[in-house]
């Protein structure tokens, strides 16, 4: 797990910053998507990657997909709040795209691994960290398999990793078990929306009702 040299300068900033970790086959991807069509003030952070596109991806909108020479060099410039190595493949969270999203108020959401996502709440102590489980491991080999992206050697990877994975789900402030996608998705709405109902998120979004009521602004608390 490697990171950008030097902290946020602030943790006050007008807009939330949810970051949604899985193991592959949770249904992390195809959540984030259905809440992004239902939420329009929901923007989603593109990360970039070493590894090739899958089934119907495209460049830009699911990953940015780069050679590992161009990733390092982004590496060296300090352009990724956190990096890691993931499956073989290395990955990385734009730092000035997120910082510049969050200063104007918009919510951005990030999918990445748990490793990106704990280093992230570390510089960043106001991130939402949400971390989406199946509902048993048997069902998680079932959709792996489903999925037909991979050989049976790559699943058996995968499932080795996500018994690491899911066991850092206990970091996390939100769980969501995706058992019945639907149930998930509602979860997973019900967690960005309470997030925009807190009292310092509020006295931000809402500043003229809160001075006209002689409120004070919690500026420490997000």
């Amino acid at each position: 797990m490697n990171a950008a040299p030097s902290p946020l300068t602030t943790q006050d900033t007008p807009g939330n910053l949810f970051v949604v970790a899985a193991p592959s086959g949770a249904g992390k991807s195809s959540l984030v998507k259905a809440l992004l069509e239902l939420d329009a003030h929901l923007a989603v952070s593109v990360s970039h990657t070493t590894r090739p596109p899958r089934g119907q991806e495209v460049d830009g909108r699911q990953y940015h997909f780069v050679e590992e020479t161009t990733f390092r060099d982004m590496v060296m410039h300090s352009a990724f709040f956190e990096w890691a190595e993931v499956h073989g493949n290395l990955y990385g969270t734009s730092r000035p795209a997120i910082e510049q999203r969050l200063a104007e108020g918009e919510d951005v959401v990030l999918e990445i691994d748990w490793q990106g996502a704990l280093q992230i709440k570390r510089l960043f102590p106001g991130a939402v960290l949400i971390f989406i489980l199946p509902p048993s491991w048997d069902e998680l080999l079932q959709r792996l398999q489903r999925r037909g992206e991979d050989p049976d050697e790559a699943i058996e990877t995968r499932m080795a990793n996500a018994r690491e994975e899911v066991a850092q789900a206990r970091y996390f402030d939100y769980v969501v078990i995706n058992a019945v996608f639907e149930t998930a998705l509602f979860d997973l709405k019900t967690i960005v929306h309470a997030q925009r109902l807190k009292y310092s998120r509020q006295s931000r979004s809402k500043a003229a009702v809160f001075q006209s009521l002689h409120l004070e602004r919690r500026i420490n608390q997000t």
